[in-house]
């Protein structure tokens, strides 16, 4: 009997000149399943950390037996990098859409938006950042110099050459930068102590918006060209 790693990994049945530019059924279950396997790593992950999480965890979470997880994932320290990358694709997307030819106070506004969105909407993906972070980066180091180094520097130009126009105060890119990521990720970085002090989180709908508005303003009133 073949295992269901193999099983997964039999050749797809031809595909219809009309279907063959669908996935097939069999490439979107794979892609399911991957996907519930990442799940369920960034739910331990992100609680207990890459030595308190065991492969046996994930794939009971997952629904999947250990052999057939370790066919897509052949360590716990791919998994880990594999669920690290999926977080960057998303904690990154807000600042990939900042773009020159954009109105700058609007931008930043709507960037700031878009983190929130980010810490409400992926609080675990955002934890797991931040703990990857304070243990050094030791999985992560080469792509945060790599593609998120050159990722900044290149919106760090975009902001600059607002600032030389005149269409925001002087301000030095990095530390904008820096300042949006801290104060839009406290909100899942932190959550306990914000729930414990306010009684509320992100999900409500009304402190989401009044979070948002305040620091927008606070930000926005900060770079605005003066006189």
């Amino acid at each position: 009997m073949k295992s269901p790693a193999e099983q997964d990994a039999r050749p797809a049945a031809p595909a219809t000149p009309a279907r063959a530019a669908r996935p097939s059924r069999r490439s979107r279950a794979v892609a399911a399943k991957q996907q519930a396997i990442r799940a369920a790593a960034l739910a331990f992950f992100s609680q207990y950390g890459l030595h308190g999480t065991s492969l046996d965890q994930v794939a009971e979470q997952a629904d999947v037996s250990k052999t057939n997880l370790l066919y897509y994932f052949p360590s716990k320290e791919a998994l880990y990098v594999a669920v690290l990358k999926d977080i960057l694709d998303i904690w990154l997307a807000p600042l990939k859409a900042l773009r020159d030819d954009q109105e700058p106070l609007d931008a930043i506004r709507h960037y700031i938006r878009l983190k929130l969105e980010v810490s409400r909407d992926h609080p675990q993906a955002s934890r797991l950042f931040c703990l990857e972070m304070v243990q050094g980066a030791p999985l992560l180091k080469q792509e945060l110099q790599g593609s998120l180094q050159a990722l900044v520097a290149d919106k760090s130009t975009i902001i600059e050459r607002w600032v030389a126009a005149g269409r925001i105060a002087p301000v030095a890119p990095l530390q904008l930068i820096f300042m949006l990521w801290a104060t839009t990720q406290h909100y899942a970085d932190f959550w306990v102590q914000v729930e414990a002090i306010s009684g509320r989180t992100l999900q409500d709908e009304a402190f989401f918006r009044q979070t948002t508005e305040t620091i927008q303003r606070i930000i926005i009133d900060g770079i605005r060209p003066r006189p």
